[in-house]
């Protein structure tokens, strides 16, 4: 099981969806979005990188 820890910050809400930014602590990498769906994507896209490196934790 990959586990992981993202900070989430919002910093407003538009079209009834939140729009802020998102970091990757483990990689101190932060991206912004602009939807939910993009953000869930974006936490997704990390967590299926960090298995193709083959890192378990």
């Amino acid at each position: 099981m990959v586990k992981e820890t993202f900070v989430v910050h919002v910093t407003g809400r538009e079209n009834s969806t939140w729009q802020g930014q998102v970091t990757w602590l483990d990689e101190r990498e932060t991206r912004s979005f602009r939807s939910m769906l993009e953000l869930i994507k974006l936490m997704d896209a990390a967590m299926e990188e960090d298995m193709s490196q083959g890192a378990c934790r």
